[in-house]
């Protein structure tokens, strides 16, 4: 059984290297006494955070029992809901996860949503530690002018809808326009643009949602334009995703050369010189920013050129604008455009800011997504919350003036990073709990654990989902994929996975 409790990735289910190696976390596992009362803990959220959390706390403690609630039927939260699906290979986690869900001293309890079905204080009553990795749920709002409009909504909502998360398959977004305008410059954004301009014959063997498919292949979106309030070193995308955008079947790229005016210089030798006080250029963003300058400034070869005269669909990366409204059509009835101020930049290095210059212009389109961040929301009035940061305040995983509460993820250090970032995050945390139990610093005796939480999810007549339950559901969606050859057929309405179950 413990080989099941904290086998670490194989390569086969781990696209990155880790940044922190686990011989650095200090191990805690030779330092329990087998005496001791079972520490009982409970997991908000079972993405990442919550599954690496766990992990970590089933690796490091021999007796620890981790129990992880969700609000959906079905677990891996954006490792299932955000993750494209054209990039299947970061879903290889889910075997990790899969693992750690199967350990004797781990339970998944889904579609019990905390702060609703059980609050924070009950659960912090039935177990010695509540850790709160529940991620970001919510998006930034531009808080501009007709942002309301139809055709304009979130491309976290666009996302959730092409990957079948429940509470955005009413969506239908109408991609009867020719141009679409994306507000953001990272990984998400071009996500975004990539599946609108794929080829749907090429998502056809993805897990991308059947009603998703559907409207695609009806979709007239020629055109996607990626704006910025900064230039061209400020992207927040990555060189993979931007890779695969200049490469991406029946696009061209369009990039302005003026504004890549002068950036060679600045990459020549080891500093940038205006932008951030000859601070040494990271490798990362040297790279990116080398395969944009070419893309924009170099002619291309003869087969490239070809390619890219062949192309009927468009993307391109607008710099320097930061949007002032949305443009409503004249019945008022959807957008008609973005109304977007000329910016500049002013400061350096990461202080560096985008400030108007006075002058604006119009772009036309039908479609506006924005893509300016994910922020959490609170989900308990017992629990601290800095709306502003749209994080829970803490100390290293600590909840600030709640012993016993902890956090980690998203939720903890703000929407940023990959899977690999939430990975080394949530270990810390689980550490800081650990040395937490160790001190006595937690509630000594035994608690109830998930007996006491179940008895009172039973009285409100909520229905868990077990992860054998989610076996059972995941086997069906295989089973309807292999009917049309796709790798599944993910099930989008959580009525009908709950009735699968005969719940």
């Amino acid at each position: 059984m413990a080989s099941r409790c904290w086998r670490w990735w194989g390569r086969s289910a781990w696209p990155w290297t880790p940044p922190l190696s686990v011989g650095s976390i200090p191990s805690f596992r030779h330092q329990f006494s087998t005496q001791e009362t079972t520490p009982q803990i409970c997991v908000v959220g079972s993405g990442p955070a919550g599954f690496y959390t766990a992990q970590h706390l089933l690796k490091q403690h021999p007796q620890a029992h981790v129990d992880i609630y969700e609000k959906q039927p079905v677990p891996f939260g954006l490792v299932r809901f955000g993750v494209a699906p054209d990039h299947p290979e970061v879903k290889n986690v889910i075997n990790t996860f899969t693992q750690t869900a199967h350990c004797g001293r781990c339970a998944f309890w889904g579609n019990v949503e905390v702060g609703r079905d059980v609050t924070v204080p009950e659960l912090r009553e039935a177990y010695h530690a509540v850790v709160l990795s529940y991620g970001a749920e919510d998006h930034r709002a531009l808080e501009i002018p007709g942002e309301e409009l139809p055709g304009v909504c979130s491309a976290r909502a666009f996302v959730g809808w092409y990957n079948g998360l429940p509470e955005n398959q009413e969506l239908k977004p109408d991609l009867s326009c020719d141009t679409a305008v994306i507000l953001g410059q990272g990984n998400v954004a071009l996500d975004v643009a990539r599946i609108l301009l794929t080829p749907p014959e090429h998502l056809e063997k993805t897990d991308i949602t059947k009603a998703a498919l559907d409207v695609l292949r009806q979709s007239r979106v020629k055109t996607v334009w990626l704006v910025g309030r900064r230039g061209p070193l400020q992207v927040a995308f990555t060189i993979k995703e931007l890779r695969e955008m200049i490469q991406l079947p029946g696009t061209r790229p369009i990039l302005d050369p003026v504004d890549f005016l002068g950036l060679q210089d600045r990459l020549k030798g080891t500093a940038w010189r205006q932008s951030t006080m000859l601070t040494e250029v990271p490798r990362p963003r040297k790279r990116l920013t080398e395969l944009l300058l070419r893309t924009a400034m170099e002619k291309p070869g003869p087969e490239e050129a070809a390619r890219r005269a062949s192309a009927s669909r468009a993307w391109g990366l607008r710099f320097f604008r930061s949007p002032q409204q949305v443009l409503p059509s004249p019945d008022g009835q959807g957008a008609a455009g973005v109304r977007l101020a000329v910016t500049r930049l002013e400061g350096v290095g990461e202080a560096t800011r985008a400030v108007p210059t006075g002058a604006m212009e119009d772009l036309p389109c039908g479609l506006v997504l924005s893509s300016i961040g994910y922020k959490s929301r609170p989900i308990d009035p017992s629990v601290p919350f800095d709306s502003k940061l749209g994080v829970i305040p803490n100390v290293e995983g600590r909840v600030t003036d709640v012993p016993g509460l902890y956090c980690s993820g998203w939720v903890k250090r703000g929407p940023t990073g990959v899977i690999a970032t939430t990975m080394t995050d949530s270990f810390l945390t689980g550490q800081m709990l650990l040395q937490d139990l160790k001190a006595g610093l937690l509630p000594s005796g035994p608690r109830p654990g998930s007996a006491a939480i179940q008895a009172l999810l039973s009285s409100r007549g909520v229905q868990p989902v077990s992860f054998s339950d989610w076996e059972k559901l995941d086997a069906e969606e295989v089973a309807r994929g292999q009917g049309t050859g796709r790798p599944r057929e993910k099930l989008v309405d959580p009525q009908e996975m709950l009735h699968l179950l005969g719940h």
